[in-house]
């Protein structure tokens, strides 16, 4: 049987931008999206840790070290510029694959850039 899991995440990244009018998806710094393995058109879900609100869309590509997170189209009702997001991927794994398993978890400083990348979450309350 094949399990669901957490893939990546990139925890508490800034929204740097909000644009109603332009078509939908989550436009992410491009060196962002290669830290958490994260292909353009993948399918993401995104947590507002502001407000509560989580939604699926898709990434595409943002600029290269600006810190980008652009939430756009019908998304952008959801989130506006400085909320703090929690952007994360899932992959089906097989028994196998899972004996060796580890999500890659992208932690940012407040300007979006890399401060480092893990493989566990830590035990609450550690």
């Amino acid at each position: 049987m094949y399990q669901t899991m957490l893939k990546a995440k990139l925890h508490r990244v800034t929204v740097t931008q909000s644009e109603l009018g332009y078509e939908g998806s989550c436009a992410i710094d491009e060196t962002l999206l290669e830290t958490a393995d994260i292909h353009e058109y993948q399918q993401i879900d995104i947590y507002n840790i502001n407000n509560g609100e989580r939604f699926t869309t898709y990434a595409i590509r943002g600029a290269r070290d600006t810190g980008m997170i652009s939430v756009n189209g019908a998304a952008a009702r959801k989130a506006q510029v400085g909320d703090l997001l929690i952007i994360a991927t899932y992959a089906s794994y097989a028994p196998e694959e899972l004996k060796n398993f580890a999500p890659r978890l992208v932690y940012v400083d407040e300007h979006n850039q890399v401060k480092r990348l893990e493989h566990e979450i830590p035990p609450q309350g550690a």
